[in-house]
């Protein structure tokens, strides 16, 4: 394997509680919107699980694939692959039925200007797939922009916490969130939706960006001070598992780490890691995009991939100068333009 491939097979490598969950998970799963950054390590994961349990299940991923290499890593670990653009009605209702569905679909960058395509991704769409699939479960990805800005000296934002969405891309995202679960209460359709801040690995995320930084010398702004991180094969995995806590009325999960996590800090910590002292631009505002895991604790325990091994293996790859995936998270934005 290259190294990039080696990081693909450990970001999908299936654990005995996931294996025994697929195991106990009636029907098959279809991934919509399996293109992006986490959508391959879901339905690979998922499809690794299912080989692993021996039973007899289908994964179906379902993208656009403008880049070949995605849809044949897919095809290569067994996930059915169905080129779709869900945005259009026929397509949307040609799709394989499935008992599971893990909706990934969405718009985020490029939104300033471009509101009405945003809005269509996140708010429309939404009820047109609750609908097509009204008689599945769902777990349909969120994100922590939802919630306002939360005073990171209170432990992050609570799912029973009010919404306070910022700027056009997080009102949408609320808007998914309403319209899944105006249909879930509507048709019975169990629902889960699954807040996620932010997923990370080695190529991408919030860890490789200021070890970046730290590393070339640029100023690492501080008024965003903290974050939630997390590592992408528990997301994926958490993804998965979270399938059986589906329910109508829905249930809201913040999929994020235990920590709450400082900029300065981990500045820091690469710095020690390369040999350079972080260049730091202002000051911490003492308000971040920062969630409370301690629900997700509860139902899986801590998540495998530690804060210290995610910063040793950032570390390492920005060190090594290893290829990244090029999509910044622009977590520092405070206005909720992207």
């Amino acid at each position: 394997m290259t190294a990039v491939q080696q990081i693909e097979a450990d970001l999908t490598v299936p654990t005995p509680a996931l294996i025994e969950d697929i195991a106990r998970l009636d029907g098959d799963i279809i991934v919509l919107g399996v293109g992006g950054k986490v959508g391959p390590s879901v339905a690979i994961m998922a499809r690794r699980a299912i080989v692993e349990a021996g039973v007899d299940k289908r994964v179906y991923g379902v993208a656009r694939f403008s880049d070949p290499a995605a849809r044949s890593s897919l095809e290569s670990w067994g996930v059915d692959v169905v080129p779709a653009d869900l945005t259009d009605d026929l397509e949307l209702d040609g799709l394989p039925e499935a008992r599971n569905v893990i909706f990934m679909a969405g718009n985020k960058f490029g939104t300033t200007g471009n509101e009405h395509h945003t809005w269509m991704m996140n708010s429309y769409l939404p009820g047109r797939v609750a609908q097509r699939f009204r008689d599945s479960r769902i777990v349909a990805f969120s994100t922590l922009v939802t919630y306002p800005l939360a005073d990171v000296s209170t432990g992050g934002s609570r799912e029973s916490d009010a919404s306070g969405p910022i700027g056009e891309y997080a009102m949408s995202c609320l808007g998914r969130e309403r319209i899944f679960e105006h249909f879930s209460l509507k048709n019975g359709t169990p629902l889960l939706i699954f807040r996620l801040g932010y997923s990370i690995e080695t190529r991408y995320g919030v860890l490789q960006e200021i070890a970046q930084a730290v590393h070339d010398g640029t100023p690492i702004p501080l008024a965003m001070g903290h974050a939630s991180v997390i590592w992408q094969r528990d997301v994926a995995e958490y993804a998965i598992r979270s399938l059986h806590l589906a329910a109508t009325p829905p249930r809201r999960l913040n999929i994020t780490g235990p920590e709450i996590v400082s900029i300065r800090w981990l500045a820091e910590r690469f710095g020690e890691r390369f040999g350079v002292r972080p260049v730091f631009d202002g000051v911490e505002t003492g308000t971040a995009y920062v969630m409370d895991g301690s629900a997700l604790q509860t139902e899986y325990g801590f998540p495998s991939t530690t804060l210290a091994q995610m910063i040793e293996r950032v570390g390492d790859w920005v060190a090594s100068a290893g290829p990244t995936i090029g999509k910044p998270t622009k977590f520092q934005q405070r206005d909720g333009e992207f």
